[in-house]
């Protein structure tokens, strides 16, 4: 969500290499795993095309994020790297691979689906074993018992997936996918059928598991959060497009334009005059974050804002949000209304008026 600072009142909705791209960067030199190159896909019915020229690359071992609102064509991307959508242009490599023209099942990638597609008639032993049936049938109950050990569920493989929790059963979907070691496992909103305490919980399984057999991962999905948490890296996409790739560091405190800073957080976006390393603004001089020359639109972090009780203040309180271990403030001064994040110490009122400071550096936005 943004809040625009320069119109009336209103609610819109490591070590970094030398060689930094306008896009991101791989925070530690890996192995490359994967390679999107200029994927592009356009159905029939569709104005535009659904993805347009995507690239991007993934490590051994690296976990990445595809976030965005829905209709991004984040999926769509998934869909053509596992071999279920057959990409208009571009191509996908696997350890150098060219795998594009490959069916799913002969591209040696893992899938968790969002709704874990397990077999409700067999057991949570066998549904592991389901991907191992090619072997002997001693190693393949050993291989998915370990599994199963590995993700917390030993004792648990007689067991039907009705008689399961979603987390048991989403352990269950992630066991059968690791059970046949693949180098990349593909994953869909796995965690939306979740309830929230138990999303988190699960998330964080998931990505010590992966972690620990070895393996790479892509992550779909809308929640800001959830990418955060997981990820190693984030690609923010927007309208068939990857608009930045980073770390989840980089790219919340450098987001190179209005959609990113706002999509990945909240966001004031404030206007100004940039000289340099200085912007004059309507809230003072403020320092930027990288150079800029002219009229600039401008990024200011919620947590970036300071208030203080001042019965002289500039500024008044129009609205407040306890959420615990810190408050949401809105607050309004001249014609520009503000959200800020403070600690959950001192309260202020509705109606209380204050000063307000911006006490960071401020970025300047493409």
């Amino acid at each position: 969500m943004v809040y625009d600072m320069t119109q009336t009142p209103k609610i819109l909705s490591f070590k970094m290499p030398a060689e930094a791209t306008p896009l991101g960067f791989r925070p530690r030199p890996v192995r490359t795993l994967l390679d999107v190159k200029r994927l592009r896909k356009h159905f029939p019915h569709g104005e535009s095309p659904a993805v347009e020229r995507v690239s991007f690359d993934l490590g051994e071992g690296e976990m990445l994020a595809l976030l965005g609102p829905s209709g991004c064509g984040k999926t769509t991307t998934l869909r053509m790297i596992g071999g279920f959508e057959t990409p208009d242009e571009g191509c996908v490599l696997l350890r150098e691979r060219d795998i594009t023209e490959l069916p799913p099942e002969a591209r040696g990638i893992g899938f968790v689906f969002q709704d874990y597609a397990l077999f409700p008639h067999l057991s949570v032993l066998d549904n592991v074993k389901f991907g191992l049936r090619r072997q002997p049938r001693a190693e393949s109950e050993a291989r998915a018992r370990q599994m199963l050990d590995l993700v917390g569920l030993k004792g648990l493989d007689k067991r039907k997936p009705h008689e399961l929790s979603g987390g048991q059963q989403q352990r269950v979907a992630l066991a059968r996918t690791l059970a046949v070691a693949p180098p990349l496992v593909l994953m869909d909103e796995p965690f939306s059928n979740l309830d929230a305490a138990m999303r988190v919980e699960t998330r964080q399984d998931v990505r010590k598991l992966l972690k620990e057999a070895g393996s790479a991962a892509i992550l779909v999905t809308h929640d800001q959060e959830e990418a955060m948490a997981v990820a190693d890296r984030i690609a923010v996409m927007d309208r068939g497009r990857v608009v930045q790739i980073g770390t989840p560091d980089e790219i919340y405190r450098n987001p190179v334009s209005a959609f990113v800073a706002s999509f990945l957080g909240r966001s004031n976006i404030l206007r100004g005059t940039a000289n340099g390393m200085e912007v004059q603004t309507s809230f003072g001089n403020l320092p930027l974050s990288r150079a800029a020359n002219g009229a600039v639109s401008l990024s200011v972090r919620p947590e970036q804002i300071m208030l203080e009780r001042d019965p002289d203040g500039t500024a008044s309180v129009v609205g407040r949000e306890f959420r615990g271990h810190d408050q949401l403030y809105w607050v309004q001064q001249g014609d520009h209304c503000i959200l800020v994040i403070s600690g959950a110490g001192a309260t202020l009122n509705v109606g209380d008026r204050v000063q307000l400071r911006i006490c960071d550096c401020v970025v300047p936005l493409a």
